[in-house]
């Protein structure tokens, strides 16, 4: 099912498709098993070699190790002379400052928008006019993936910089979450503090279940019911569960958000519609749209196993651009990993992944997932799907027809039978 290598796809991506396409080819032609080495660009490698591989990528110690530095290009990407007068001096010194030798790329961003974000925007409201506008407009949609998933890092990790630049650390995400169209901690609290506790179950607010995933009209109500009332209905939730705290705190960030906002708006309103209600309504619309895709195919037997309610995706933006984020299910099953580990760690819990009947994709992101179930275009999905275990051998009808099955409405008598409960 893998019929083609997106050639921008990222060292280790390459080397868990090998690894999956030789699964693919030994399963359905024994006798002609693969021999078995090293080389992604030659037989796709045996496991042990896999494993060992990844690991070598992350391993300072390692010929093969780089440290990521930028999303964009790789060493090879860069010519020589560049690398060597420029990017080389540079990551000596960013290794230094960031909390693991393999995220220069997390310091890089950092500078990136410090020094493009927040000049733009602060000129706006100087000196607005309609083309900076339109073009901070542009930027600001450009970063805004790659800088939720490194925040979605530092939520995580409590930080992504070494522990002497602590108060640094803490403070850039307040400059930059508004630009972005975040709320002040509001990630962290919805995230981390709810989504991560109930799991896309039946008291997620972003629960995906109680929806047909591939119906526009139960799409849409489940991002309109996310942007109009998650302000109010997050710290509910935290007040019902007994958690005051994060009640008032969750309530607190939200509120000074919008009075934030509504102090800029009385300075400059068409600067602050730009700047900051713009990228709000923008990148909450984006995460739902985001979470649909992660959390639509979602087993009709067994829903709470994070096998099968969340899904792999090996592609480009998901995993170069925003930080091995299509390794959603390997997220689920240990919210600390470290970005860089997602690969290997697949690898290894290939047998479990195989046990759970997890879904595994390639060459499409969260985005057209969403758009593909929306168009009911299975097929397609389908062609996209690499089967792993019992899976292959399958058709591209028989795929198409299995996730259909994904895509069903649960109903509460469903959610009580399946979970126990209804929030």
């Amino acid at each position: 099912m893998i019929s083609h290598f997106h050639p921008f796809l990222t060292q280790p991506d390459l080397v868990v498709l090998n690894n999956l396409s030789r699964d693919i080819h030994t399963a359905e032609k024994p006798e002609l098993s693969p021999s078995h080495q090293g080389d992604p660009k030659g037989d796709p490698p045996d496991d042990a070699t896999t494993v060992q591989l990844l690991d070598s990528f992350n391993n300072e110690a390692s010929e093969n190790f780089q440290p990521t530095v930028f999303t964009g290009w790789d060493e090879k990407d860069i010519p020589k002379p560049i690398f060597r007068y420029l990017v080389q001096p540079y990551t000596s010194w960013a290794k230094r400052i960031v909390r693991r030798p393999t995220d220069v790329v997390f310091l890089t961003h950092i500078v990136l928008y410090l020094t493009t974000s927040v000049p733009s925007a602060l000129y706006l409201f100087y000196h607005f006019s309609w083309p900076h506008a339109i073009f901070h407009w542009v930027m600001q949609g450009w970063y805004c993936g790659s800088f939720t998933l490194m925040l979605h890092n530092h939520i995580h990790n409590n930080g992504l910089l070494a522990s002497r630049y602590t108060r640094f650390d803490k403070v850039w995400p307040y400059i930059l979450e508004p630009l972005m169209g975040h709320t002040w901690d509001s990630y962290y609290y919805h995230h981390v503090k709810h989504h991560h506790v109930e799991n896309n179950g039946p008291g997620d607010l972003s629960s995906t279940i109680r929806y047909q995933r591939d119906e526009l009209l139960h799409f849409l109500h489940y991002v309109g019911r996310f942007v109009a009332l998650i302000w109010i209905e997050l710290p509910l939730y935290f007040w019902r569960k007994n958690k005051k705290s994060l009640a008032w705190r969750t309530l607190a960030s939200e509120l000074s958000s919008y009075a934030f906002i509504a102090l800029m708006a009385r300075w400059n309103l068409r600067a602050t519609t730009f700047v900051l209600v713009v990228p709000l309504v923008q990148m909450r619309i984006g995460m739902m749209v985001g979470n649909w895709g992660q959390h639509a195919l979602v087993d009709e037997v067994e829903p709470d196993s994070d096998f099968r309610s969340s899904i792999t995706l090996i592609d480009v933006p998901s995993n170069r651009h925003c930080f091995n984020d299509g390794y959603h299910t390997s997220h689920h099953l240990n919210p600390r990993r470290h970005w860089r580990d997602h690969p290997v760690a697949f690898t290894k819990d290939k047998a479990r992944y195989s046990a759970g009947r997890a879904l595994v994709f390639h060459n499409i992101d969260y985005i057209m997932m969403t758009v593909t179930l929306l168009r009911k275009d299975y097929m397609h999905l389908a062609s996209c799907f690499v089967p792993i275990g019992d899976q292959i051998g399958m058709s591209q009808q028989e795929i198409a027809n299995l996730l259909k099955t994904k895509t069903q409405r649960f109903s509460e008598e469903d959610i009580m039978r399946k979970y126990g409960r209804l929030g």
